[in-house]
C-alpha cells in the first residue's frame, strides 16, 4: 500500500490497518467553516409590455371562458324572415344559433304584417337547444263591390262572413282575420250570393268583385183580342200585350176581358230566364147564374147534368134555354127556365115546397117552447107539421137546459116528441164569465157564434181556388183572446225564445206578438197555459209530439179555422163582412199593419199609398179592432190556426158542425194577413195558407172551449 500525503484537516482512516507495522500517527481536530458562495443573488424586475402580455391572456381566456360555458341555442321563428333581437342577457349570435349561458333572456321577434311578440326564454343546462316563437299575422283588409250582371255597381248588398254581418256593400278595407271564410251576399230582388274567401292576412289589401244575378225574368203576354188584364196572383200587373218583371217563383195568372172568358194557368219563373207565354185566344163569356134555393143545400141539374148544391154559381153558353132542377130530401122538386146572354148575370132564388107530416109534442113544463131549425114555432105542447128530412127540434124555456135534436118525420106514422126539461140552466148560467184572464196575461171573450158560409164567391175578387165555399153550423161557444200571444207573454214559458230583427228593426220587444214559432211551440204553450189554471190539456204530447186531441177539454187551445175565419168576419149583428174592417177596399188608415210604402225595399207587393208606419211588427192592439172588439184580424202577423191544412169539399146538403179540420197531413193552415201583405186576395179572412216552418210574420193566439 502506498503512502498517503497527509494534507491539513483530513484523517488517515487506514492508518488503524498499518498499526502492527508502522508506528500510529497522531489525529489532531482543527476548527472547520464552510467555505464561502460564490456570485450574486438575481431580482424580478417589471416593464411596461408585461401590462399588455396581462391584457392579452385576460382578453383570450374570457371569450374562451364564455365559449365553454356558453349553450348553443337555436331560436327558431315563423314566418322565417322575422327579425330576431335579445333584449335581456347577453347572447352571441353565430350564424342562425346563438351562444347564450343558462339563465333567463327576453327576446323581441317582429317582422311585417305581423303583431310584435316579447318572449321570456330560460336556456337549460342542455348543450344545444331550440326553442320556437310564432308571430300573429295581423288581420287582412278586405274590400267588397257588388255589381250587376250589366257590370254596373250594385249598393246596398248586404254581405256576411260566415254568418258575421260586414255590413253593406260597397265595403272598403275591413278587418278579417286571416283564414277560411264563406263569403255570403244577400239583396232583395237578386239570387244570394256565395263563395269561398280565403284571407291571407298581414295587412294585405284583397278586393271582391260579387256579380250578383237578377232573381227575376221578364214574362211576355199576349191575346187575341188585346186589351185583357193580367192578374198574377190576384193583382192586376198590366194590360196585354205586355212584358211583365216577375221575381222568380210560381204564380197564378188570370188573363180577363170584358165581354170574354177569362184564362188562367200556372206560370213558373226561373231567375234569369225570360219567358213568353203562348199567344191566347179569348172565348166569349157565358152568362153567369147564381142559383139558391130556400131552404139551401139542394142538388141541382141542369139539363140533366148534375152541377153541384145551392148556393151555386154556374157559366152557361149564351143564347140556349136551360132546365134547371132542384132537388132536397123532404122536399118536391123545383123546376125552373133559364136564358143567358153573354157576360150577363143572374140571381134566381127557389122556395122548395116540404114533404111534411103531422107530429105531437109534449113537453114540460108547459109554457116551454119549440123552435125548428132555429125558428120558433110557438108553445112546445102542440100538433106540428115536420118536414120528412132531418131537421133541427130544440125545446126552450129561460131558466132551463135546452132540449135539442135532430128528427125525421115520417109520413103515414103516428108521431110524438116527448120532453122534460131540467131546471140547471140558471145555475150554469150564473157561473160562466163573459171575459176571463188567463195566466200569461190574455184577455179572452166569450162568443156564441151563428150559422156561416166560409170561403168565398168565385165573383169575389182575389178569391183563390182554395177558398170553396161551405156552410158551417157554430154551435159551441168558445173564448178566444182579444190579441195574439206577445213576446213577452210566451217568454213565461221558454224565456229564451227570440223572435229575431227584421231589416235591422227588433221582432223582439215585450208588447209585440212572438213570431219564429213553430205550431207545434203554440200546441205547447196551449198546454202550458191549461197547466198553470189545473185545467186539462187539449193537446196529448207524446215525445214532444202532438199525437192526439182531447176535444171534450176546456184547457187553451189554438182556434179552428172556422172559429178564426167566423171571429174575423163577424159584424156584430148575426151577419159577415168581407174585411176585418168591412167591406171597403182599399183599407183605410189605421185599419192594420200591412206591408206599406215602408216596405218597398224589401218586398215585392205592397199597398202603394198605404203607411202603417211599421215595416216589421208592431205592438198588438195599436189598430183599430173588428166588430167583434178583437185586434190584428187584419194585418201584425198571420196566426197558426188548430187545423191540419188540406183541400176542402164545397157546399152539400150536410152542413158541417164544429169542425176541426182533416185528421192527417204535413202542413198546418194559417189565417190572416200580417206586415208583410198587401194584396186583396191575402188581406181576405177567406184567404187560406199553410205553413211548416217558423216564420218572421207568423205567430198566434189562444182560445177555450166554454163547456158544457
Amino acid at each position: 500500500m502506498q503512502d498517503n500525503d497527509h494534507k491539513p484537516g483530513h484523517t488517515d482512516v487506514s492508518a488503524p490497518a498499518a498499526a502492527g507495522r508502522d508506528t500510529m500517527d497522531i489525529i489532531t481536530p482543527v476548527d472547520f467553516s464552510p467555505p464561502p458562495q460564490h456570485g450574486r443573488k438575481k431580482q424580478l424586475s417589471l416593464r411596461w409590455y408585461h401590462g399588455f402580455v396581462v391584457l392579452a391572456l385576460v382578453a383570450v381566456a374570457v371569450p374562451a371562458w364564455f365559449v365553454l360555458t356558453a349553450r348553443s341555442v337555436f331560436i327558431d321563428v315563423s314566418p322565417a324572415t322575422a327579425r330576431v333581437a335579445v333584449v335581456s342577457g347577453f347572447a352571441l349570435q353565430v350564424g342562425p344559433r346563438y351562444l347564450m349561458r343558462s339563465g333567463d333572456y327576453q327576446v323581441s321577434v317582429t317582422a311585417p304584417g305581423y303583431f310584435d311578440n316579447t318572449v321570456d326564454l330560460t336556456i337549460s343546462s342542455e348543450q344545444a337547444q331550440t326553442h320556437s316563437v310564432e308571430l300573429l299575422p295581423r288581420p287582412g283588409l278586405v274590400s267588397v263591390q257588388t255589381v250587376g250582371a250589366d257590370g254596373q255597381i250594385v249598393a246596398g248588398a248586404r254581405v256576411l262572413l260566415d254568418g258575421v254581418d260586414l255590413g253593406v256593400s260597397p265595403i272598403a278595407d275591413a278587418e278579417v282575420p286571416p283564414g277560411t271564410y264563406e263569403l255570403q251576399i244577400q239583396m232583395d230582388r237578386y239570387l244570394g250570393y256565395r263563395s269561398p274567401l280565403e284571407v291571407a292576412g298581414r295587412l294585405q289589401p284583397q278586393a271582391v268583385n260579387a256579380e250578383l244575378l237578377p232573381a227575376w225574368a221578364e214574362v211576355s203576354f199576349n191575346t187575341a183580342p188585346a186589351g185583357a188584364d193580367i192578374i198574377v196572383n190576384g193583382e192586376l200587373v198590366g194590360v196585354t200585350p205586355a212584358q211583365v218583371e216577375l221575381l222568380q217563383g210560381a204564380y197564378d195568372v188570370t188573363l180577363k176581358r170584358t165581354g170574354y172568358k177569362a184564362w188562367q194557368d200556372d206560370v213558373l219563373v226561373t231567375a234569369g230566364v225570360d219567358v213568353r207565354v203562348p199567344d191566347v185566344t179569348l172565348e166569349a163569356a157565358d152568362g153567369l147564374v147564381f142559383i139558391r134555393s130556400v131552404p139551401g143545400n139542394a142538388n141541382v141539374t141542369i139539363n140533366g147534368e148534375f152541377r153541384g148544391q145551392t148556393p151555386l154559381e154556374v157559366s152557361l153558353p149564351p143564347g140556349q134555354r136551360h132546365e134547371v132542377r132542384l132537388f132536397r130530401t123532404g122536399f118536391n122538386t123545383a123546376v125552373r127556365s133559364v136564358t143567358t146572354s153573354a157576360e150577363q148575370e143572374q140571381d134566381i132564388t127557389v122556395p122548395l115546397d116540404p114533404v111534411t107530416s103531422l107530429v105531437r109534442v109534449i113537453a114540460q113544463p108547459a109554457d116551454a117552447e119549440l123552435y125548428v131549425d132555429g125558428e120558433l114555432k110557438g108553445p112546445a105542447n102542440q100538433l106540428v107539421e115536420l118536414m120528412a128530412a132531418s131537421q133541427r127540434i130544440e125545446i126552450r124555456k129561460e131558466g132551463y137546459v135546452a132540449y135539442a135534436t135532430n128528427f125525421i118525420s115520417r109520413p103515414g106514422l103516428d108521431q110524438e116528441i116527448r120532453v122534460q126539461l131540467k131546471t140547471e140552466e140558471e145555475a150554469r148560467l150564473d157561473s160562466i164569465q163573459p171575459v176571463i184572464t188567463s195566466a200569461g196575461g190574455q184577455t179572452l171573450n166569450l162568443f156564441y157564434p151563428y150559422a156561416f158560409t166560409m170561403g168565398s164567391s168565385r165573383r169575389e175578387p182575389g178569391r183563390r181556388a182554395n177558398e170553396t165555399l161551405r156552410d158551417v153550423v157554430m154551435e159551441k161557444p168558445f173564448y178566444l183572446s182579444l190579441h195574439p200571444v206577445t213576446n213577452e207573454q210566451f217568454r213565461l214559458f221558454r224565456a229564451d225564445h227570440v223572435s229575431g230583427t227584421l231589416q235591422g228593426r227588433s221582432l223582439d220587444l215585450p208588447r209585440q206578438p212572438v213570431v219564429q214559432v213553430s205550431w207545434l211551440d203554440a200546441a205547447m204553450y196551449c198546454n202550458w197555459l191549461s197547466a198553470q189554471e189545473s185545467l186539462p190539456p187539449f193537446y196529448i204530447i207524446d215525445n214532444g209530439n202532438v199525437t192526439g186531441i182531447n176535444p171534450d177539454s176546456t184547457g187553451y187551445r189554438l182556434p179552428t179555422e172556422a172559429e178564426w175565419e167566423w171571429a174575423a168576419r163577424a159584424d156584430g149583428q148575426g151577419g159577415t163582412v168581407r174585411f176585418p174592417w168591412g167591406e171597403a177596399w182599399p183599407p183605410e188608415a189605421g185599419s192594420g199593419n200591412f206591408a206599406d210604402d215602408s216596405t218597398a225595399a224589401f218586398l215585392g207587393q205592397y199597398l202603394r199609398g198605404f203607411n202603417d208606419n211599421h215595416p216589421g211588427t208592431s205592438n198588438v192592439g195599436e189598430f183599430a179592432p173588428t166588430a167583434l172588439g178583437l185586434y190584428d184580424m187584419a194585418g201584425n202577423v198571420s196566426e197558426w190556426v188548430h187545423d191540419i191544412y188540406g183541400a176542402v169539399s164545397g157546399l152539400s146538403s150536410v152542413r158541417e158542425t164544429d169542425p176541426v179540420g182533416p185528421d192527417d197531413g204535413r202542413y198546418r193552415t194559417v189565417k190572416g194577413s200580417s206586415w208583410a201583405h198587401g194584396t186583396m186576395t191575402e188581406l181576405r179572412p177567406s184567404y187560406r195558407d199553410f205553413a211548416e216552418d217558423p216564420r218572421n210574420d207568423l205567430g198566434f193566439r189562444v182560445a177555450r172551449y166554454l163547456g158544457n
